[in-house]
């Protein structure tokens, strides 16, 4: 089972875009579920990560401006981006955190350029 993230496209710098993950029950209920991101040339990194419990961590570079919320009942995770700036291009996955080999997908691409 892959994690299939959405959302993704070309918006100019400032702008907003929300990302979606739909996840099965199974995995959704019982891990810390998390977005990361590779961008050309750059080894993937965590970029926000949310438990059940509600413990939210954000990678430093985009405090302020990326919020991760989760919603349960559809089993569904989603990172808001505001003031995306050109170097949060990327494409951007979901996973569980730690990140689990099976469950990368192909990701969505972002990219932020005028």
């Amino acid at each position: 089972v892959q994690l299939q993230a959405s959302g993704g496209g070309l918006v100019q710098p400032g702008g907003s875009l929300k990302l979606s993950c739909a996840a099965s029950g199974s995995i959704f209920s019982g891990y810390i579920m998390a977005w990361y991101r590779q961008a050309p040339g750059k080894q993937r990194e965590l970029v926000a990560s949310l438990s059940n419990g509600g413990a939210i961590y954000y990678v430093n570079s985009v405090k302020g401006r990326f919020a991760i919320s989760r919603d349960n009942a559809k089993n569904s995770v989603y990172l808001q981006m505001n003031s995306l700036k050109p170097e949060d291009t990327a494409v951007y996955y979901c996973n569980t955190r730690p990140a689990q080999l099976h469950y990368w997908g192909q990701g969505t691409l972002v990219t932020v350029s005028s």
